[in-house]
C-alpha cells in the first residue's frame, strides 16, 4: 500500500484527529521552542490534520503557513478544520518539495519524516528550500532507542525508516544542516495507572509504560541551514 492510500484511509476513518490528540502532549513543547518571528513562512511537512500550523499561527504569529501531506484526504480534512486564509494545504511528495530555493523560514515535521521514501533526499530538499539560518524541527516517536515503538511497523503497510539518534545527526549534517540540538521531550500527560493495573492490553509492566512516555517520549532533532 502506498503512503497516499494508507493515510487516505486514516483520514476518512477519523484517525487524523486521533493522531493530533496523541501527538499534542509533546508537540506543543517542541513547537514552543521554534524561533518563529512574526511574518515567517512555515512548512508543516506531513501535516495530517494541520494542528501544528494552526498553533504556530495562533501562538507564534507566523506569517504564511503551508501544510503538505502525501494524502489528499488528509489535506482535504485539514482545510475543513482551518478558517485562516494564511494557512493553506497541498498534496505533495517529500522527495520533491514544491517550493523555491531559500523560500521557507522554518520546517516542522511531527511523526511523518520516517515515511519518506528516501529520507536522505528529503533532508536535501529541506536544506534547499530553507533560507539561511532557517530551521528544521524533526519530531519522531518511532526511532531505534525507543524499543517500545519497534512493533509499529507490523501494523502499517508503508515502509518506515527507523534511525537512531546518531543516524539522525549524521544524516542532517550530510544534507548540509547544522545540528543545533537533539533531545527527548517526555510525555508527562498520558496517564500511567498504578502497578496493580498491569498487565494491560498494551503493556506488560508499568515500568515499560513509564519508560516509553516519561523517558523516551519524542525525539527532537533540530537542524539549521547555514
Amino acid at each position: 500500500m502506498s503512503v497516499r492510500e494508507e493515510f487516505d484511509d486514516w483520514a476518512t476513518s477519523g484517525r487524523d484527529k486521533g493522531m493530533e490528540d496523541r501527538h499534542w502532549n509533546t508537540a506543543k513543547h517542541a513547537l514552543a521552542r521554534m524561533p518563529v518571528e512574526p511574518g515567517d513562512t512555515i512548512l508543516d511537512l506531513g501535516c495530517g490534520s494541520g494542528y501544528a500550523g494552526r498553533a504556530l499561527r495562533d501562538n507564534a504569529e507566523a506569517g504564511r503557513v503551508y501544510g503538505l501531506d502525501g494524502s489528499p484526504e488528509m489535506a482535504r480534512n485539514a482545510t475543513e478544520y482551518t478558517d485562516d486564509s494564511d494557512v493553506g494545504y497541498l498534496v505533495g511528495d517529500f522527495d520533491s518539495l514544491p517550493f523555491a530555493d531559500d523560500s521557507i523560514d522554518h520546517v516542522w515535521s511531527m511523526e511523518a519524516f520516517y515515511y519518506a521514501a528516501d529520507p536522505h533526499n528529503t533532508l536535501e530538499e529541506i536544506a534547499r528550500i530553507l533560507r539561511p539560518g532557517g530551521t528544521f524541527y524533526c519530531a519522531v516517536n518511532y526511532y531505534e532507542e525507543n524499543v517500545h515503538s519497534h512493533e509499529w511497523q507490523e501494523s502499517i503497510d508503508v515502509e518506515m525508516t527507523r534511525w537512531d539518534r546518531e543516524e539522525y545527526r549524521r544524516a542532517f549534517r550530510e544534507a548540509g544542516l547544522r545540528v543545533a540540538e537533539q533531545d527527548n521531550i517526555p510525555d508527562r500527560e498520558t496517564t500511567i495507572p498504578d502497578a496493580s493495573a498491569f498487565p494491560t492490553e498494551d503493556w506488560d509492566t508499568r515500568e515499560d509504560m513509564v519508560e516509553r512516555y516519561r523517558e523516551y517520549g519524542t525525539l527532537l532533532t533540530v537542524g539549521v541551514a547555514p
